[in-house]
C-alpha cells in the first residue's frame, strides 16, 4: 500500500523527526503541543527544559538559527490562524524603554487661575497700571515670593490679558512652586496670543520635562532656543535630549515590526486564496477504476466501451473536454440507455458537437449508441463499409456462361 503522502513532503517528515530526536526539548515548544501529545499518548516522555539552538547547528525548517521563534516545522506554521499572528509577535516583541527619570514629578491639579478676555484693548492709563503690577511681581519672584508674584501676575492680566509675556511669565512661576500643568496652561494662553513667544516655549518645555513628557519638551526647547537662543533653554534641551531620542527610536522599532507583521498577515492571506483557487481549478478524477469521465463500463458509458481503445484519428481533447460537462455527461448516459432520446439533444451544440466527434471517430458507431453496426454491436470490432460507399459503386452487369444450354440433347 501506496503512502498518502508524496516524497517531498516525506522528507520533510523525516527532517523534522531527526531533527526532534536530536533536540527533544522543541517539543516543549506551544506550537508543537499536539505533537508532544502524539509522543506521550503512545508512553514516550519528552523532557522538561527551553530549547536552544546548539551551536552551529542548522534549523532544518529553514528558520534563523540566532531566532528560537522562528525556528518551527511547516505544519506547526500552517496551524497558526492569520488573525493570531500579530497579537502573538507583539506579545513576544514587547519592551520597555529605559529612561532617566530623575526629577520627574506628580503632577498637580489645582484650580485654573483666571487668563483674561484677551480680545480686549486696555486703555492707555491701564497698560501703565498692568506694567507696574508686572514690575511689583518681578521684585516679588526675585525675592522667591513666588505665590505673591503669581497673584500681581493675575492682576497684571486681568487688566490687560493680551499681553503674552504676562502669561508665560506666570507660568515661570508656577515652575517654581512645582505646578507644571498650570505653566502648561499660562504659556499655551500665551503662545495662543503670540505663536512667536520664546519664554512660553521655554517654560512650558521644563513643564514637561517635569512631567516626564520627554519628547514634547524636546521639542519645545528646541523652539525656544531657535527664536531666542537661551543658555538656560540650551542646558534644558541637552538634559532630556538623550530620553527623547530613546522614546522616538523606539517607536520607529515598534512601527517597523507593526508593518512587518501585517506584511507575514497579508502574505499568509494571499498565499491561502491561491491554495483554494488552485483547488477549485484542480479537474476531478475519475470516479471509479476502469471508467472516463465517471461513466459505468467503460469509456463514456458505452456499453462494452471502445473495442480496442481510442482510435488514433480521435479529436481527444474534445471528447475529453465535453465528457467533463456535466450537462453533457448526463445526456451521453440518457443517450446511452436509450438511443432513440438522441432527437431530444439534435439542438444542443455541445452535444452535437460530441456526438459528431464519436461518429467521425467511429465509422462503423459505437456499441450501444445510435447508428451502430451490427459487427460493432456484437462485439468484434470490425467496421462495415459506409453506406455512402456502396451506393456509389456502379452496377455491374451480370457475367454470361461459357457455356449455353438450348434444350438440344
Amino acid at each position: 500500500m501506496a503512502a498518502p503522502f508524496d516524497l517531498e513532503d516525506l522528507g520533510k517528515l523525516k527532517s523534522f523527526v531527526e531533527f526532534v530526536a536530536a533536540n527533544p526539548a522543541i517539543l516543549n515548544m506551544p506550537q508543537l503541543e499536539f505533537f508532544k501529545k502524539l509522543i506521550e499518548q503512545f508512553g514516550g516522555k519528552v523532557p522538561e527544559g527551553t530549547f536552544q539552538m546548539p551551536a552551529g547547528a542548522k534549523c532544518p525548517f529553514g528558520g534563523d538559527v540566532k531566532s528560537e521563534s522562528k525556528c518551527t516545522p511547516p505544519s506547526a506554521e500552517a496551524e497558526v490562524d492569520e488573525e493570531e499572528i500579530p497579537e502573538m509577535d507583539a506579545e513576544s516583541e514587547e519592551s520597555e524603554v529605559e529612561l532617566d527619570m530623575e526629577g520627574v514629578i506628580e503632577p498637580d491639579n489645582d484650580v485654573e487661575q483666571p487668563m483674561g478676555d484677551s480680545s480686549k484693548t486696555p486703555t492707555e492709563e491701564e497698560v501703565d497700571k498692568s506694567g507696574d503690577l508686572r514690575a511689583e511681581a518681578a521684585a516679588a519672584y526675585s525675592e522667591q515670593k513666588f505665590q505673591e508674584a503669581i497673584d500681581l501676575y493675575t492682576q497684571a492680566i486681568e487688566i490687560n490679558p493680551g499681553n503674552a509675556l504676562f502669561h508665560a511669565k506666570r507660568g515661570q512661576a508656577f515652575l517654581k512652586l512645582k505646578k507644571p500643568n498650570a505653566c502648561i496652561r499660562d504659556c499655551n494662553k500665551a503662545l495662543e496670543i503670540n505663536c512667536d513667544s520664546a519664554a512660553a516655549y521655554k517654560f512650558r518645555g521644563r513643564a514637561n520635562r517635569l512631567l516626564g513628557n520627554w519628547e514634547e519638551a524636546a521639542k519645545d526647547l528646541r523652539q525656544a532656543c531657535k527664536l531666542d537662543y537661551d543658555e538656560e533653554a540650551d542646558e534644558w534641551l541637552r538634559e532630556v535630549t538623550p530620553n527623547a531620542k530613546k522614546i522616538e527610536q523606539h517607536r520607529l522599532k515598534q512601527q517597523r515590526k507593526k508593518a512587518e507583521r501585517e506584511r507575514k498577515a497579508d502574505e499568509l492571506s494571499r498565499q491561502k486564496a491561491r491554495q483554494q483557487q488552485a483547488k477549485q481549478q484542480k479537474p476531478s478524477a475519475p470516479s471509479g477504476p476502469g471508467s472516463a469521465g465517471g461513466f459505468p463500463g467503460g469509456a463514456g458509458g458505452f456499453p462494452g466501451g471502445f473495442p480496442g481503445g481510442f482510435p488514433g484519428g480521435m479529436n481527444m481533447g474534445d471528447l475529453l473536454s465535453g465528457m467533463n460537462d456535466p450537462e453533457v455527461m448526463a445526456a451521453l448516459q440518457d443517450i446511452a440507455k436509450n438511443p432513440a432520446n438522441i432527437d431530444k439533444y439534435k439542438s444542443n451544440p455541445k452535444i452535437a458537437k460530441l456526438i459528431d466527434v464519436v461518429k467521425n471517430s467511429f465509422p462503423g458507431g459505437v456499441p450501444g449508441f445510435p447508428g451502430a453496426s451490427a459487427g460493432a454491436a456484437d462485439g468484434a470490432g470490425s467496421t462495415p463499409p459506409p453506406a455512402s460507399a456502396k451506393e456509389d459503386e456502379p452496377n455491374e452487369a451480370p457475367k454470361k456462361p461459357d457455356f449455353v444450354d438450348d434444350g438440344l440433347d
